[in-house]
């Protein structure tokens, strides 16, 4: 059911950024619209083809809204599953330092990263505490 709305989602945003970009800049800055590049018999007129796309928008823009809810709603009730965050602070050693802020040092010296390190059989370095 999620798979199927993202799906719908995804062609609602790329819709809606197609719709944007064929819409007339009041400043004529992309060109693609500004000009009358075309002669006075065309399809829609100038109003006409502005009060579609403007209404295209709106509804995609609904849409996209709709959908987005739809998708954050389903999101929240598949898992009740913690989060990774906790799942890793309920694993860790009894050494670690996984709940401290990052510029806590541990207070026995052991459990660090630089402790791990030098273990691995590289340079030790003389403790100076």
């Amino acid at each position: 059911m999620a798979t199927i709305i993202l799906v719908i989602h995804l062609m609602i945003a790329a819709a809606l950024v197609g719709v944007v970009l064929l819409q007339r800049s009041e400043g004529g800055a992309l060109g693609i619209g500004g000009g009358g590049g075309g002669g006075g018999g065309g399809f829609l007129t100038g109003r006409g083809t502005a009060n579609l796309l403007t209404r295209t928008t709106a509804g995609l823009a609904l849409a996209f809204f709709i959908t987005s809810l739809t998708l954050t709603i389903l999101a929240n009730q598949r898992t009740n599953a913690p989060s990774v965050l906790d799942r890793a602070n309920q694993t860790a050693p009894a050494g670690s330092t996984s709940g401290s802020t990052p510029g806590d040092a541990p207070a026995t010296g052991r459990g660090g990263i630089l402790d791990k390190l030098q273990g691995t059989g590289g340079p030790q370095v003389p403790d100076s505490r």
